[in-house]
């Protein structure tokens, strides 16, 4: 595609995320980097020195661009829902970060303003692109562990000392703590292997990090007809660890490690022998593939050019916050809530 025709892009938040997004834009043959934006001006200009565009202090004018194709938002949770709705009104497709606004209300606003706008929204769960979580829905799909028995997940980091004065240790910016962080891309991954769950039971901690009302540490049961799901997500893992087991009638697949500081990763799938003992055991590494992100955007223009189904549509984020609604709700009155019902 000549560079006339390539769809441009507008990339709100220049941050790491920001960043990674605006690499596999102009990496890609079908789109441009059109603007970088971002409060700090030198966080833009150092991406547009490196991949070209406009850099800017004010979404706004790259939103109003007449020329821009798609907003890429990327920056802190409490903008989120203006920066899509805006994006839309004027005619934009949209990938958001994760997770899709504060809150449920948000998430159905912005699910509301695509329809009415007929744009693509995605909604940036890349963890689905991973290699080896890719694999194991393929073969969980198959039918090669049997019927879904139960899931396991923890997902964590160590968190850093001032997080209390970055936006994710803000409330009226974050929305949440770590459960919006990270246990977002958990509940989204858990609702492709299982579904949506009936009732969920949760509890919270804010255990070192000064960052209260929030939390550094969730913990979760997710229930099911016939299925339990559970999971620990936390900004007190010292050690990084990203792991997800599904557990099957007839087997297991487990997934280990992101890559970089959260080690190698890797799929094993076990296969329990009828007559008991020691499993079957395949393990699968993938080294040095950190190709999410390029999948990820591979994901989305091919449902914008050519209507093709996508991942992390408007309706995966919004059953991902209602999940997430109803950890929250269960934390705070320490009981199981019902999880809310689709609207």
């Amino acid at each position: 595609m000549s560079s006339a025709n390539r769809l441009r892009v507008a990339v709100v938040g220049c941050g790491l995320i920001g960043k990674r997004r605006a690499r596999e834009v102009a990496a890609h043959p079908q789109t441009t980097l059109a603007w970088a934006i971002d409060l700090a001006p030198a966080a833009a200009a150092e991406v547009t020195a490196i991949w070209g565009g406009k850099s800017g202090t004010d979404w706004k004018e790259a939103v109003a661009d007449s020329s821009v194709d798609i907003v890429v938002v990327a920056t802190p949770n409490g903008l989120l829902s203006q920066i899509a709705a805006s994006s839309l009104r004027v005619g934009k497709h949209v990938l958001l970060e994760k997770p899709m606004g504060r809150n449920l209300r948000e998430a159905l606003e912005i699910r509301d303003a695509a329809a009415a706008a007929g744009k693509v929204v995605k909604v940036g769960f890349n963890h689905r692109f991973h290699p080896a979580i890719s694999e194991a829905h393929r073969r969980f799909s198959a039918g090669k562990i049997g019927s879904l028995i139960n899931i396991r997940a923890c997902y964590g980091h160590g968190g850093r000392p001032g997080y209390e004065k970055e936006w994710r240790g803000n409330a009226e910016l974050a929305g949440g703590g770590e459960l919006t962080d990270q246990g977002v891309h958990v509940l989204d991954l858990v609702n492709w292997f299982a579904g949506q769950a009936t009732e969920v039971f949760c509890r919270t901690q804010s255990a070192v990090w000064p960052i209260g009302p929030l939390e550094d540490n969730g913990f979760a049961i997710l229930m099911y007809p016939g299925v339990v799901v559970s999971f620990h997500t936390s900004w007190t893992q010292w050690r990084n660890v990203f792991s997800f087991d599904v557990f099957g009638t007839l087997g297991s697949l487990s997934v280990e490690g992101l890559g970089k500081s959260y080690g190698e990763e890797k799929l094993t799938q076990a296969v329990r022998k009828s007559e008991g003992g020691p499993p079957e055991l395949e393990e699968i590494v993938y080294a040095n593939d950190d190709g999410s992100w390029k999948r990820e955007w591979q994901d989305f223009l091919g449902a914008i050019l050519d209507n093709k189904p996508y991942f992390g549509t408007p309706d995966d984020g919004v059953a991902v916050m209602r999940m997430l609604d109803a950890c929250y709700r269960s934390a705070g009155s320490a009981a199981p809530v019902r999880v809310q019902e689709d609207a």
